[in-house]
């Protein structure tokens, strides 16, 4: 009982911000550019053909949602880009609010800005939270399915989440899911059994063509149970970070931000003809 009241409490400054009880936070700093990731001259190579989109979680933006993950790809070689999506009116740093449909066109849009860019006929997709879930909104209704090679997913929340349980909570407050859907429809979209969920995961989880790996950890605390991220169909690969390394202890946040494991088995999924195993110290 003590751990779940601890794993609520760390979701309450998330739903204090859906509620607008927060402050504004000051707007983050311009995506990288010429120098590490977001450089549009930079062309893909032999070894590394396609370019790869990182796509932020809710709440997150296209620079700090990538501090760690961006220089690890982009040091290995890959041309590496990120946008930010969802935003809302008066709301700056925190993005991922918007509804998903219009993230997903927003995806789209930028999909075909990299693709022209480089030169190439498709992306490669690394996705945390809801960063991971979107582009199959994407692939699936808005021309994506052709153009993108692989999506890899960090914590995604494939088929919703109840936020440990938290969701339950609605009915007994008149007015408050109402109020989410109104102002923060991003949110209302990722809660099991919405609308756009159901759409989306109507006749099966994938789309021809396009491999998957859902990367997950059996401490998250937001995408919950965590084994709603897994996807089923043909070309999947679901993976706990624990049955990789035991010792392993990111929760949602830290599997997209630091996680050396998480990053090093999202490189496997990217060039899986060059994978080696990964373990506890992967680098």
């Amino acid at each position: 009982m003590k751990l779940r009241w601890s794993r609520t409490l760390t979701l309450l400054p998330a739903l204090a911000l859906a509620l607008g009880l927060t402050t504004t936070a000051p707007a983050a700093a311009a995506p990288t550019s010429h120098s590490g990731w977001n450089n549009y001259s930079c062309k893909p190579s032999a070894d590394h053909p396609r370019p790869v989109v990182l796509v932020h979680g809710t709440l997150g933006n296209a620079v700090d949602n990538w501090l760690g993950l961006a220089p690890y790809l982009v040091a290995r070689g890959y041309c590496v880009f990120s946008l930010d999506y969802g935003q809302l009116p008066g709301v700056p740093f925190f993005h991922g609010l918007g509804p998903v449909d219009d993230s997903a066109r927003q995806l789209a849009g930028y999909v075909d800005r990299v693709l022209a860019a480089t030169g190439t006929s498709k992306v490669d997709i690394v996705g945390h939270s809801q960063g991971g879930m979107m582009p199959r909104v994407y692939m699936k209704f808005h021309g994506g399915a052709g153009k993108v090679n692989t999506l890899v997913g960090l914590a995604p929340d494939n088929h919703g989440t109840d936020l440990d349980g938290l969701t339950r909570l609605l009915p007994y407050f008149p007015g408050a899911k109402q109020y989410l859907d109104k102002a923060t429809p991003g949110l209302s979209d990722q809660i099991v059994g919405s609308d756009l969920l159901n759409r989306l995961n109507a006749g099966g989880d994938t789309v021809p063509g396009v491999h998957y790996t859902v990367i997950a950890t059996k401490y998250d605390e937001v995408v919950t149970p965590y084994r709603t991220e897994f996807l089923s169909g043909p070309d999947v690969h679901n993976v706990v970070l624990q049955d990789l390394c035991a010792l392993d202890l990111s929760e949602h946040v830290a599997i997209g931000l630091t996680d050396r494991v998480a990053f090093h088995e999202t490189a496997n999924a990217l060039d899986p003809a060059h994978a080696t195993p990964t373990t506890c110290v992967s680098g």
